[in-house]
């Protein structure tokens, strides 16, 4: 039975619980045509016995009976015996024993030896002491026979109603269970094909296997955005490090080579730890982007003091109050994940000295407006082309490439734009060329 399918098994599970309750019905039925078959003889000995009663009278002494008696009907044999038990009228069944004690208005089973006997013995007085004993006979039905008619309709009947029981099941089961062929079918040529974008696109429902398919589909979608996650992953990484990672050998195939001056050896190590340092950078931010994309860096968000926290990654920094001007509206509080929010806040203001003129300025300012709150960074830089705005948000885009000797790979909006959105949040740009740019959080109050 192990090897047996799901479906086999609830069919002959529904099959062998229906055989058991037409066990018991059909056991029931006995039981109660017994009952029946006996209550309704007892009945008819007494609808008899009591009609005869009426027509039987004695005048002077004498018996008579009225026109409507009848000694022997639908089975039931009638007797008259007088008061001192001596047999008046009527003839005793053979079978019957001629003893039995008299019992007025009790209807009792009397055994004898051909058969069982209902007796039933009613009073039928005349005058002060005198009267009539009215007795009626009737032999107790076979039940036998019932239950032979019984099991013989459940012998022609019980193949016809299993076999359309069976039939039964094995519709309603492979029906039920159709949905979870449909789901092992999508999962295999899923498998098969190593495609994470197919689905199984059940039709919606409230019932146990729709609710299996859309956690399947749920469980797919998760597993292909961590997939791509990974796939874009080390694709950056591996075309980012390239360069990094060429400049260093090159730094320490150099040096192997040539007898380099305690200055010349004094550059390439300051060289091979700015290229190191750039790659840590992109790393830990490649690495907090792929985080956050596959859920597994979660954004906890809490109450927090927006405006202490702005002010203390600004004051990290250590730019100078002169270039760094601040412009914090007092106690704006919002719930905020206070290690991201920082974050955010570090890569727009480095990225507005990086871009900006030569000892330029940034101007972070922080307020309540509209039913909002909004964090700006503000610089004086070369700006950004309008044709370009919309691509600054994206990896590793550059608007001006030259300066990623800086330590810039063009991760930083792209990371800042994904923070803003795990907060309900979003950012925007206004820009203009030659004068500066000002990036905007704009975050629910």
């Amino acid at each position: 039975m192990k090897n047996w399918s799901v479906k086999l098994r609830i069919t002959v599970w529904l099959l062998v619980v229906m055989a058991v309750m037409a066990a018991l019905l059909l056991a029931f039925m006995l039981t109660i045509s017994s009952a029946v078959v006996a209550q309704s003889a007892r009945a008819q000995l007494t609808a008899v016995v009591q009609s005869n009663l009426g027509h039987v009278d004695m005048q002077q002494g004498k018996l008579t009976l009225g026109d409507g008696f009848v000694f022997h009907q639908n089975g039931v044999t009638t007797l008259l015996y007088s008061k001192n038990e001596a047999l008046l009228a009527g003839q005793i069944p053979v079978s019957f024993a001629a003893d039995e004690p008299f019992e007025n208005g009790v209807t009792r089973t009397v055994q004898s030896a051909a058969g069982d006997y209902y007796v039933l013995d009613l009073w039928r007085p005349v005058g002060w002491d005198d009267g009539v004993w009215v007795r009626g006979l009737l032999e107790a039905p076979e039940n036998q026979s019932a239950a032979r008619n019984l099991l013989r309709v459940a012998v022609i009947t019980a193949p016809a109603f299993v076999a359309l029981a069976a039939l039964g099941c094995w519709w309603i089961t492979r029906r039920a269970f159709r949905p979870l062929e449909s789901i092992t079918a999508a999962a295999d040529a899923i498998n098969e094909a190593r495609d994470l974008s197919g689905r199984i696109n059940l039709p919606p429902g409230k019932d146990e296997f729709s609710r299996l398919a859309q956690t399947f589909d749920g469980m797919f979608e998760r597993l292909e955005r961590s997939f791509e996650a990974e796939k874009q992953f080390a694709s950056d990484a591996s075309h980012e490090l390239r360069t990094p990672v060429s400049v260093i050998l090159g730094a320490c195939e150099y040096a192997e080579k040539f007898d380099e001056t305690p200055e010349e050896r004094r550059e390439t190590i300051e060289m091979i730890h700015r290229q190191a340092k750039r790659m840590s950078q992109m790393i830990e931010q490649l690495l907090s982007m792929t985080r956050m994309e596959q859920g597994t860096e979660k954004t906890t968000l809490e109450p927090t003091d927006l405006t202490a926290l702005t002010r203390a990654a600004c004051a990290e920094l250590g730019y100078e109050p002169e270039r760094l001007i601040l412009e914090l509206e007092p106690d704006v509080t919002a719930r905020v994940d206070s290690v991201q929010m920082t974050r955010l806040i570090v890569n727009l203001v480095t990225n507005a000295f990086k871009y900006g003129r030569p000892g330029g300025h940034a101007w972070v300012a922080l307020r309540r407006d509209d039913g909002e709150i909004q964090l700006s960074v503000r610089d004086d830089g070369i700006g950004i082309p309008e044709g370009e705005r919309e691509k600054i948000w994206q990896r590793f885009y550059q608007v001006d490439p030259s300066r990623s000797s800086e330590g810039g790979a063009g991760l930083g909006l792209a990371l800042v734009q994904q923070i803003a959105r795990a907060h309900g949040g979003h950012m925007t740009l206004e820009s203009v060329t030659g004068v500066g740019s000002v990036f905007t959080l704009h975050l629910p109050e």
